[in-house]
């Protein structure tokens, strides 16, 4: 970055410094968090040295730092987990409704709100790429962009298929049903990656956005709908009001799901992503989410469990990523989590 020609290219140098920054984000924590383990190292001797009135103060200090120093050592941990080559980039999530009628397009509402509450805890930023509503309620499907550190990493988490038991508000009756919405998480890719997509592999539909009105929206076909021919992918944005924009942002996606694919066919693990969601309905869940008769969320994957089915609605999904991502670490296995549990 010294150098004298560094800002001769304006595109090479911000990219230098976007991977400047984040090494120094990723490093940073650790630094600090060496002297703070010494610190309490000095603080055990003196209370282990200290008379009984004046070590009880000591430990009392000592019991509040190591706590303070779990908790960031718990970060450190579960960033260490993110090593994937795209874990760092960008995060397209989709929602779809599954089985369930207008009770699965409410339930994909609800996931809606929840993974965007869950973005804005986690400091990530998120864009509206599309957004198609349900014929009687909530959505039938939805596409966010999520933008931050290594967002692409926690949120693939999320990955498969969420089912919800509750007792049904547009049930005159008040009888239980049980919904299904799938939820695809793919990393946004670069422009410099090297995709090919041909023109005759496109189909490529404009309609009217669906969203709130304004002076542009609802009046011309803005909105654009992208059809990859040879496997079937279909990606559609309309948060802009430009046609030209829209068609960017649908062919952005479709790189990335594109690049998706393709990876999975190099690995021979088609399963891993796209077949581990199998169809949305029954069997083929990750979580539940048990409204009525009792209170419950459960990771099927994992064991993390808890009754606080609000707050889990309100975005508090850190235990549930984080559960994930230690499950693939050899000494997390098969140990289940209850975040009520002290």
């Amino acid at each position: 970055m010294s150098a004298p020609a560094f800002w001769d290219d304006q595109k090479a140098a911000k990219a230098v410094i976007d991977e400047s920054n984040l090494n120094k984000r990723a490093i940073e924590p650790i630094c600090t968090f060496k002297p703070k383990a010494d610190d309490l190292a000095t603080l055990v001797e003196l209370v282990e040295e200290a008379g009984e009135d004046e070590g009880a103060e000591y430990l009392a200090e000592l019991e509040q730092s190591a706590d303070k120093l779990f908790e960031e050592l718990e970060k450190l941990e579960i960033q260490s987990f993110l090593t994937g080559p795209m874990d760092g980039k960008n995060a397209i999530l989709s929602i779809q409704a599954g089985a369930g009628g207008t009770e699965s397009c409410d339930w994909a509402d609800m996931l809606l709100r929840m993974y965007t509450r869950w973005a804005e805890r986690s400091d990530f930023s998120v864009e509206i790429l599309d957004i198609q509503p349900g014929e009687e309620a909530g959505i039938s499907s939805a596409s966010l962009l999520l933008k931050g550190d290594n967002v692409y990493g926690y949120a693939k988490a999320e990955r498969g298929v969420h089912r919800l038991v509750r007792i049904s508000p547009f049930d005159s009756n008040k009888r239980r049903h049980t919904s299904f919405s799938s939820v695809d998480v793919v990393a946004e890719v670069d422009d410099d990656v090297d995709i090919e997509v041909k023109d005759e592999d496109l189909r490529i539909d404009t309609y009217r956005a669906s969203g709130k009105g304004g002076q542009h929206v609802n009046k011309t076909d803005s909105a654009v709908r992208m059809t990859h021919l040879p496997t079937n992918i279909v990606v559609q944005c309309q948060n802009e009001r430009s046609q030209i924009k829209n068609r960017a942002s649908a062919m952005r996606q479709l790189k990335s799901k594109l690049y998706e694919y393709e990876q999975d066919k190099k690995r021979s693990e088609m399963e891993k992503f796209y077949g581990e969601k199998g169809d949305i309905g029954w069997g083929n869940q990750i979580r539940s989410y048990v409204f009525q008769p009792y209170q419950m969320v459960k990771d099927l994957r994992t064991g993390v469990e808890t009754g606080n089915i609000q707050a889990v609605m309100d975005g508090e999904l850190d235990a549930f990523v984080n559960g994930w991502l230690r499950a693939g670490c050899p000494r997390h296995r098969n140990k289940e989590i209850h975040i009520d549990d002290e």
